[in-house]
């Protein structure tokens, strides 16, 4: 991804037109969805690191409530963030990051090819069909779904890209979404027909906000039937960043992913 992030979306669907920040050379131009719209802004930044959102740092204590260092992970849309790098410091023992640049992604081959705990492959998470089904415990997204709600064909990009998550993951697998994003603009894309997720949210303040919260980081936000906000629930922060905690519910038995245990025994604590 990118090192500035998108606004906060401000339609129903959460997609806007942004595209104009980049041209292909024909004229023609280039939207965050893009391909080549990534490679030139990764050429023109010279892979400096960053990360969007949220540093590591913030968002540990969902990751690790939620998967276990032994978990297999997919990092959706990497970009050059040092989010992975921070993970494996962790503890992380396996970390597959993809990007639809080719640029960024041989930039952070040459950067890690000595970590073995990190792997980077080009491609695009509308179509992740090099993976077989099943093959992950947990998928981290921070600001490659709202990249595609700024995308032409919104929608459909969305509902690509969660179908194929939801297919990556094991049974009790959890996808994390940090996102800008409220819940009346992305439990819609999340509630696919074919998919049967336990949602939780949780809200984090931007970085850098200093007035108070009143909750603690881990503490959910309660959901309606369906799937909103309560009414008059505010965050602080305005410009707040959400996080969805989704449990792939299809097959479920109690066992076969470590995310499954893992989950079961933080709640016992």
């Amino acid at each position: 991804m990118s090192s500035s992030s998108p606004p906060p979306p401000d339609d129903d669907d959460g997609a806007q037109d942004v595209g104009a920040d980049a041209d292909g050379g024909d004229g023609r131009s280039l939207g965050y969805g893009e391909a080549e719209y990534w490679d030139a802004r990764y050429v023109e930044e010279g892979g400096a690191p960053y990360d969007w959102y949220q540093r590591y740092d913030a968002l540990r204590p969902f990751v690790h409530r939620f998967a276990p260092p032994a978990s297999r992970i997919l990092m959706v849309g990497c970009g050059s963030a040092l989010m992975s790098e921070d993970m494996v410091n962790d503890g992380y023992v396996e970390i597959v990051n993809i990007d639809i640049s080719s640029v960024v992604i041989e930039m952070m081959r040459k950067k890690y090819f000595n970590v073995p705990q990190l792997q980077y492959l080009r491609m695009d998470v509308r179509d992740m069909s090099m993976f077989p089904d099943e093959s992950f415990d947990c998928a981290i997204d921070k600001g490659t779904l709202d990249s595609l709600m700024c995308g032409v064909d919104a929608p459909l990009s969305a509902a690509q890209m969660i179908l194929e998550v939801d297919r990556l993951l094991k049974p009790g697998g959890v996808f994390i979404l940090i996102t800008y994003g409220d819940p009346s603009v992305r439990v819609p894309h999340l509630n696919q027909s074919a998919c049967d997720w336990e949602i939780v949210l949780y809200i984090l303040p931007r970085p850098g906000f200093t007035e108070e919260i009143r909750r603690r980081v881990l503490d959910p936000v309660p959901l309606t039937e369906r799937g909103r906000l309560p009414d008059g629930f505010v965050p602080e922060d305005p410009d707040s960043h959400y996080v969805y905690v989704c449990k792939k519910m299809q097959g479920l038995t109690g066992t076969g992913s470590p995310t499954v245990n893992h989950i079961e025994s933080q709640g016992d604590e």
